[in-house]
């Protein structure tokens, strides 16, 4: 999908439309409560996770955080079981036991959300590393945010993803807060992407609303990578508009910055950019709605799936 043909665009267009609404009605939802425990919402992300996956062959990995439904949706996995799985019923990803930060479908690569900071990094390091030794030409891009580019595992990570030139991606969606700590309370220099010079790779910042900015960088980082030149950090700057969980009074956040006036929305962004492409509002209208239409048809599905049964308790349990 790293065309710039009216198909690819709209794709992409449709694409941050599914992650946008999916979150909407999850946010909606669990205030309902009609989803169980904690759920992380990825709302004005959109950009970074479409513009990451879309540079990506589909059999390549990608790893993701406690923040990963729209990595997911972005990567290829089925809204249905995603929305299932929020609401812990038997037909989602892991028929409804694990929710929102364990959601993986691994025969679109994405080898799943996870629940600890920073672990992101090391798990992609292990996918690359396979696909270095098997030479299958894959590579690997995990997701973390600027509050896990501190943690000691993202390090080693780096640190050993330079030393074996592994063909991994590092993406840094940097939204501005470390769960409640701002950006500059935790990052000590004014961008990650400056930390890979000590690691001796490649480092570069993007604008995080820009879903073509993104995309490009990744496809360079990944066309470095399949040819055997090691890994890249990409930094995207970017904003969550939600709390860092639901329910969160984000009383940490200055009122004016809460306001939705103030916003760059990337899906508005890019429809703009669409237009000057001469792409027509019916074709980017109908990329709306069919997104729409995917979602719903999730939604719907809630009321017609059953709660997991005691006989689910130790399937796939193997200790």
């Amino acid at each position: 999908m790293r065309g710039t043909s009216t198909e690819d665009l709209t794709m992409l267009h449709q694409r941050m439309w599914e992650i946008r609404l999916f979150e909407e009605a999850a946010s909606q939802l669990y205030r309902d409560g009609e989803l169980p425990g904690f759920i992380h919402l990825s709302l004005g992300q959109e950009a970074c996770a479409v513009g990451a996956c879309a540079a990506l062959r589909v059999d390549d990995y990608i790893t993701s955080t406690h923040r990963g439904h729209g990595h997911a949706l972005a990567k290829g996995a089925d809204p249905i079981r995603m929305m299932a799985e929020l609401a812990g019923k038997e037909n989602g990803y892991s028929s409804g036991r694990a929710g929102s930060m364990h959601i993986a479908d691994v025969s679109v690569g994405m080898l799943g959300a996870n629940g600890i900071v920073g672990q992101s990094a090391p798990l992609a390091c292990g996918a690359a590393w396979t696909a270095q030794v098997k030479k299958t030409g894959q590579v690997a891009l995990a997701f973390f945010g600027e509050g896990a580019s501190g943690a000691g595992a993202v390090h080693e990570a780096m640190n050993i993803a330079a030393l074996w030139k592994l063909p991994v991606i590092f993406f840094c969606e940097a939204n501005r807060y470390a769960e409640l700590s701002p950006y500059e309370t935790h990052v000590p220099i004014d961008s990650v992407a400056g930390r890979a010079a000590a690691y001796g790779f490649e480092g570069v910042r993007v604008d995080g609303s820009d879903v073509l900015a993104v995309r490009d960088a990744v496809a360079a980082a990944a066309d470095k990578a399949r040819s055997g030149g090691g890994p890249t950090l990409v930094e995207a700057r970017t904003h969550r508009w939600h709390s860092h969980y639901e329910g969160d009074p984000q009383l940490y956040i200055a009122k004016e910055l809460r306001d939705p006036e103030g916003r760059t929305d990337p899906i508005v962004c890019f429809a703009d950019a669409m237009q000057d492409r001469g792409i027509s509002r019916d074709a980017i209208d109908q990329a709306h709605a069919n997104a729409q239409e995917r979602i719903e048809e999730a939604i719907a599905m809630i009321g017609k799936s059953q709660s997991p049964g005691p006989s689910e308790l130790l399937k796939d349990v193997y200790a």
